[in-house]
């Protein structure tokens, strides 16, 4: 049971979004930090009424809604200000909401920073972890991190990858629904074509899908003749590619890295990436 004058909850599930008030848990002030999908199942909308309506709810001051490479919305009975997602060359996301609520809670709670204010200083912090992993944020270190560009989620993305065994089609899988959990629009060949059909017809379809996309993410790990013939027909269209390639031979990048591909290692920084390209 809390008793607070400034209480930070961030519910980690949907179950728990309307319950900080029920075992008697009482604040002065109360700011709720939550994802988009958590609002949304507790809510039945993830936008600035639900965040509202989770407000009258629960007595709560303020709602942070963590929305991925979109930033974060904060909401108030009065106000909703956007706070923009920050750059990062990298992306390990596993603690990256934590340090979000830790920092949101030491500016908001222990320094009665405006909410806002408090709200942009945690995705500041939340660049430079994912980055480094180190917990260890030098607050005064954040302000020369630059801002990323909000991405065209409109826009689709292309997702190039061999499918034909049950590790590829699992990799083809997470990438897609990780893709979509984001709020991307995702244009798979195995689940928007198919593999039925004579090979014209496919790499037809596949190509004419492919160039109505914004930016192409390629799984390149086995050397697929039909990713590779993909990402060179994205290059030679102008479209961007996001390459990743967690074990590659380093002669087999010669083409790509030449064509202007992004390769990275890393399958958290490859999905944020390709979000990022449609921006």
């Amino acid at each position: 049971m809390v008793d607070a004058k400034r209480a930070v909850f961030d519910p980690q599930n949907a179950d728990e979004v309307l319950r900080f008030r029920e075992n008697g848990s009482q604040a002065e002030a109360l700011a709720i930090v939550l994802n988009e999908v958590e609002l949304k199942l507790a809510m039945g909308d993830a936008g600035e009424e639900a965040a509202r309506g989770l407000i009258q709810h629960s007595r709560a001051s303020v709602v942070v809604i963590k929305r991925g490479p979109l930033g974060a919305t904060v909401v108030t009975d009065g106000l909703a200000a956007h706070v923009p997602a920050y750059a990062a060359n990298s992306i390990f996301k596993i603690g990256s909401g934590d340090v979000f609520s830790a920092i949101f809670a030491q500016r908001w709670g222990e320094e009665n920073k405006d909410p806002v204010v408090a709200a942009d200083t945690a995705s500041r912090a939340v660049a430079s972890y994912v980055e480094t992993r180190n917990t260890q944020v030098n607050l005064s270190a954040l302000t020369t991190i630059l801002p990323r560009p909000a991405p065209d989620l409109a826009s689709k993305i292309y997702l190039a990858g061999p499918f034909f065994t049950l590790a590829q089609r699992w990799m083809v899988e997470e990438a897609r629904m990780c893709l979509m959990s984001l709020g991307a629009n995702v244009f798979s060949p195995i689940h928007d074509v198919g593999s039925h059909g004579d090979a014209e017809y496919i790499a037809k379809r596949d190509l004419d899908g492919l160039e109505q996309c914004s930016v192409v993410l390629a799984l390149l790990d086995g050397e697929d003749a039909g990713t590779l013939f993909e990402v060179g027909h994205a290059r030679r269209h102008g479209i961007p590619v996001v390459a990743l390639a967690e074990t590659p031979r380093p002669e087999s990048l010669t083409m790509l890295q030449g064509t202007g591909c992004k390769i990275v290692s890393d399958f958290s920084t490859a999905i944020y990436e390709a979000i990022w390209g449609t921006a």
